[in-house]
């Protein structure tokens, strides 16, 4: 499900039931896998050191089986957002995200768990 205004690159991977919002980009080296979504203007980037005119491998960036990323959140070059975590809006990812794991801010930090359904939990799941 890709909404308007929303740009894929060569080198990415949509798994199945995956949704889009308005104004989100998909670089080279990343990977959605199945049922994940991504709300309207959130940003992946993919070079950990940016400079104009110069060749570099895309760094892969990977959002796991169920995770949510909120609107406006920006997901730096490299991370791993595990299955189910949630990224609350306007969070910045400057690390890897446990599964199940809820974060929000600059840096994104751990502030809760949740379950495969997106409720409350006490913890990860064991």
């Amino acid at each position: 499900n890709l909404n308007s205004h929303c740009f894929v690159e060569n080198d990415v991977v949509v798994g199945d039931r995956v949704t889009l919002k308005c104004g989100v980009y998909l670089w080279d080296g990343l990977r959605l896998e199945d049922d994940v979504f991504v709300g309207p203007n959130a940003t992946f980037t993919n070079d950990r050191r940016p400079r104009s005119g110069r060749p570099v491998k895309s760094a892969v960036t990977t959002v796991k089986r169920g995770a949510s990323i909120g609107a406006g959140a920006v997901i730096g070059p490299g991370v791993t957002i595990g299955a189910h975590a949630l990224v609350g809006m306007g969070a910045i990812v400057t690390k890897d995200v446990p599964a199940y794991a809820v974060v929000y801010g600059n840096p994104a930090r751990v502030s809760g768990w949740v379950d495969a359904a997106g409720k409350p939990a006490k913890g990860p799941p064991r």
